[in-house]
């Protein structure tokens, strides 16, 4: 049995798939030659029952099958090995000229023509099962920082969606990686916040968010689609969770039709799913400034990957939850430090630096313990953001 599936018939769809309609990201020097012929764009516009902002596919008379034996094709290679246009994780013993089939990895090319297409430069589908766990393997990588694995893994998983798109494949083991690739991008939306307000990862943060927008609207449609032949994904119902939780945030923005809409579109099973529910309720929540049933959801049922969402604006909901206390608490009354970190999963020594970097003072009472007044008119948000803190009862996760 595939992982995360669960088989109900053989019979499988034979309905075009998609691939990547998005802006690339910008590499210096960097050659395909796929690239030479740009007559026609596999980013053209949705045509009609496509989701905006998805993965687009060819037509379905543009379906071909691939025959390349490796994680890139021969002539891209050598076209790259002649550039020197080879990722530190593709050269052979470090040679900026040199690589191996066993190192490279086809990239992605935003444009191509479809008329030009050769079926050799096209990975079938058990080749690009072992690039994208090839490349799912350098996540643990150590010699590199996060931002370098993830800047080569992000282009060269899109070049797997390409050549799914290309093909045409709609099934189980295209739903399976297209989980695999989303989960790469959601814990990427969590590790890159933690770099700060660095310009060049801001970029990194962007471009991530809009690839797991994309490449979430495009699993879904698999999902759709695959339901006539197959049972539901075990996984179905937490991947789905994740776009509602996408619309966590002060400053979020809509990322595809309306949530009610997409609400009524979902199947009825789905909907009913614990973690549907845990989804919509912690938005509700948080649009209605409940910091403490917040929290104590998040600390009660997120999973990994949910949590990997929502860290991003924990301290949004804290710097909220701060706010409101000192505004609303009496004067002559100041708020237990003690109290206050346990209601906002923080230790206390984190609790007391959270509140000073708000600009607010702390007490502390002739027995030690620590006090927030209220009522302080120094209150602020940070310029360069809120440091780091971990969720009490999920540092798990946090590693």
């Amino acid at each position: 049995m595939e992982k995360g599936f669960i088989q109900r018939q053989r019979q499988r769809p034979s309905s075009s798939s998609s691939s990547s309609r998005s802006h690339p990201r910008k590499e210096r020097g960097h050659f395909n030659p796929n690239c030479l012929n740009r007559s026609k764009s596999l980013d053209s516009a949705p045509t009609q029952g496509q989701g905006q902002g998805q993965d687009q596919g060819l037509e379905e008379t543009s379906c071909i099958t691939g025959t390349c034996p490796d994680m890139c094709p021969a002539k891209e290679r050598a076209q790259r090995e002649r550039l020197r246009d080879l990722a530190v994780f593709e050269r052979l013993n470090g040679h900026p000229a040199k690589t191996s089939s066993h190192l490279a990895v086809k990239k992605f090319c935003r444009t191509i023509s479809v008329k030009q297409v050769h079926a050799s430069d096209v990975r079938p589908l058990p080749v690009l099962e072992m690039t994208l766990n090839h490349l799912l393997s350098l996540l643990s990588s150590t010699g590199h920082p996060f931002e370098v694995v993830h800047d080569f893994i992000f282009d060269r998983t899109r070049s797997i969606r390409q050549d799914l798109g290309l093909q045409n494949i709609v099934d189980h083991k295209a739903v399976h990686m297209y989980e695999e690739m989303v989960k790469f991008h959601v814990i990427s939306h969590h590790k890159l916040q933690s770099h700060g307000n660095d310009p060049d990862i801001s970029s990194m943060q962007y471009l991530n968010h809009e690839q797991l927008t994309k490449a979430l609207l495009s699993l879904y449609d698999m999902y759709d689609r695959t339901q006539k032949f197959e049972s539901r994904f075990i996984n179905e119902a937490e991947y789905r969770s994740l776009y509602v939780l996408l619309h966590l945030g002060f400053r979020s923005q809509q990322i595809g039709e309306s949530l009610s809409l997409w609400f009524c579109q979902l199947p009825l099973p789905i909907i009913k799913t614990k973690e549907i529910c845990f989804a919509r309720n912690l938005l509700r929540y948080f649009q209605m400034g409940n910091y403490k049933r917040f929290f104590c959801t998040i600390a009660a049922e997120a999973s990994h990957l949910q949590y990997c969402i929502i860290a991003p604006y924990v301290n949004e909901v804290r710097a909220q939850a701060v706010s409101i206390i000192n505004h609303g608490g009496y004067k002559l009354n100041p708020y237990p430090l003690g109290h206050l970190s346990n209601l906002l999963m923080l230790t206390e020594s984190d609790m007391e630096s959270f509140c000073r970097a708000c600009g607010l003072e702390i007490h502390i009472d002739d027995a030690g313990n620590k006090f927030l007044p209220t009522k302080q008119s120094t209150f602020c948000h940070p310029k360069g953001g809120f440091q780091n803190y971990s969720f009490l009862g999920l540092e798990h996760f946090e590693r």
